[in-house]
């Protein structure tokens, strides 16, 4: 009899008997499990969600009331999938929250096996220092805290700022590899070298003579919005805009050429005004932070509209697209899909073209 890809087989009596024989000792038949993970084609088991910026803000800001950034550790409210309930993740294999920092405050020192990164969406006077070295944040910028790397928080400005945490943290935790250290006694990481080193000594097409490194992240830890979006408007003036992604750029390692760290891939996107992408879908997952512009995306035939400092997930193999309104839009974005190259598994469909 034809049977389907990994159809289940018929549990009769005898074989639910002698399943339930065996059960005790710690094996299980694979004809039983084949068909809840042998699929023709990726299901993610996130799903498609945006997180409202605005409606989400007055409880963060009411956490600055409950507990302090020290208490805390670090106080984030968690942009957890929900579908994915209690797992403290954004999607299958990320992790995403925003982060409230009050003037005066410290956020000690830190260090962990997840990578990390921060996009800055509110306020300014803050900064994150990387082994010592302050990167000053303003909206739109981008600093990364790698794997192992030192790194504290602080507010020497007079407003509250908020930023996007995005991190491997669900990766990490499945392949069981999770280690955190804080600085000694709990304390801050002294300070280092002069604000924008890393961005002179090697974001600047240049780098120090001699210079070699084994690490896999990139040296450059700040890239201010303000270069990011002269860039993307300079390109827009070429007039070749991708019929998928608009006008796209990832973020990269200078010294390699690969993305900015391992586990996560960032990129910024140009939507000229009133453009509507044609469908696409790949392995990765896409966590969206939306800087400038309003619009929605259609996920798997479903709008979910959006605007200034909105998030939203995308999952693997969903078909989807963008509809960009009367303004630019700009769309920070973040994803796994430097995983899946790395290990031969991305793919892509282009309309219905898969490659």
């Amino acid at each position: 009899m034809a049977r389907s890809l990994h159809e289940r087989p018929e549990v009769t009596p005898e074989r639910e008997a002698f399943y339930d024989k065996i059960d005790p000792l710690a094996v299980a038949p694979l004809w039983e499990r084949l068909f809840t993970f042998m699929k023709k084609e990726p299901e993610m088991r996130a799903h498609p969600h945006v997180w409202k910026y605005d409606e989400i803000r007055p409880s963060l800001m009411e956490t600055a009331t409950l507990i302090t950034a020290e208490e805390a550790e670090r106080r984030v409210l968690i942009l957890e999938n929900p579908a994915l309930k209690g797992e403290t993740a954004a999607s299958d294999s990320m992790f995403a929250g925003f982060q409230l920092i009050m003037p005066g405050e410290v956020a000690p020192t830190h260090r962990h096996s997840p990578a990390a990164l921060r996009f800055i969406v509110e306020g300014e006077g803050a900064y994150t220092a990387i082994n010592g070295e302050k990167a000053p944040m303003k909206p739109g910028d981008l600093i990364l805290t790698p794997s192992g790397v030192w790194h504290d928080h602080g507010n020497v400005g007079t407003t509250p700022v908020v930023w996007l945490d995005g991190l491997d943290i669900p990766l990490i935790r499945t392949l069981g590899t999770m280690f955190t250290d804080l600085y000694e006694d709990g304390g801050i990481h002294p300070e280092g070298r002069p604000q924008f080193d890393n961005v002179a000594r090697y974001g600047a097409n240049m780098r120090p003579m001699n210079y070699k490194s084994d690490e896999l992240h990139s040296p450059v830890f700040h890239y201010p919005y303000d270069e990011t979006r002269s860039a993307l408007m300079s390109l827009k003036k070429a007039d070749e805009v991708d019929p998928f992604h608009g006008i796209k750029m990832q973020y990269i390692n200078p010294n390699t050429g690969a993305p900015v760290m391992p586990t996560l891939d960032c990129y910024m996107e140009l939507l000229p005004a009133k453009m509507t992408t044609q469908e696409f879908q790949c392995t990765a997952t896409w966590i969206y932070s939306v800087v400038e512009g309003t619009g929605r995306t259609v996920i798997n035939g479903t709008p979910y509209e959006w605007g200034p400092r909105d998030v939203f997930v995308v999952p693997g193999w969903l078909p989807h697209h963008h509809e960009c309104d009367d303004d630019d839009a700009f769309l920070f974005s973040f994803s796994d899909k430097g995983v899946h190259e790395k290990l031969g598994l991305y793919r892509e469909r282009r309309g219905n073209v898969t490659h």
